[in-house]
């Protein structure tokens, strides 16, 4: 059972969302929270698996109360959902420790497509948005650190190098002739190396060192 936290300042929005969401096989909603502080506050006392988070709220932002949950309650993977397409929440909420960020507008299969992806370890970016992470991908490129990469061993640069391409832990795990269970731990490894809380931040670290290609962006139908 995938247990879920709602972080969003619209009641209504809220319980639409829980609807579609209790509706799902292996889904539960385990609490609500209006504003960022609650969020916090909640995803600490409920230990969720996954978070979704709204980034305008009152008391604190989206972005603050997703940098404190990744410091306090590492367990607990966010998702932002919300209507801002700006480069800045993007890259904010990313850099905070978010696993993923889709737009309000998405169809609620996307949404919960999203939720068990997270779930997984998967790390996941609106295909409307992905084009924008490229163009950052490309930026940090000239801002490599390849010193946090010394302590990796070979295996781990390998498997790095694939999370960089965008490649899912199955894909890795076909790729390197290993278990996705290796793979998984391997990568909890390999983000506590790097000093970064998820597989968005470790992918970004590995463009900044030159590390494979970043996925392309989806077309959209």
């Amino acid at each position: 059972m995938i247990r879920i936290l709602l972080a969003d300042d619209h009641t209504l929005f809220r319980q639409g969302l829980r609807q579609i969401l209790e509706a799902e096989e292996g889904m539960e909603v385990v609490g609500e929270a209006s504003d960022g502080t609650e969020a916090v506050q909640r995803a600490w006392q409920l230990e969720p698996d996954v978070i979704l988070m709204d980034i305008q709220m009152p008391k604190m932002d989206g972005v603050e109360a997703t940098r404190q949950i990744a410091g306090r309650s590492p367990k607990s993977r966010v998702i932002v959902l919300t209507m801002y397409r700006q480069d800045k929440y993007l890259f904010d909420a990313i850099k905070a420790g978010a696993q993923g960020y889709l737009l309000k507008d998405a169809e609620s299969a996307e949404v919960t497509s999203a939720i068990r992806q997270v779930y997984q370890g998967e790390a996941i970016i609106d295909p409307g948005l992905a084009a924008k992470m490229i163009d950052e991908f490309k930026r940090l490129e000239k801002e490599a650190r390849p010193q946090e990469l010394q302590e990796l061993s070979p295996q781990e640069m390998e498997i790095l190098e694939r999370v960089a391409e965008g490649k899912s832990n199955a894909e890795i795990a076909n790729q390197l002739y290993l278990s996705e269970k290796t793979v998984r731990n391997r990568l909890t490894v390999i983000y506590e190396k790097l000093q970064v809380n998820n597989r968005t931040q470790a992918a970004l670290l590995a463009r900044q060192a030159g590390l494979g290609q970043p996925p392309e962006p989806k077309e959209e139908e």
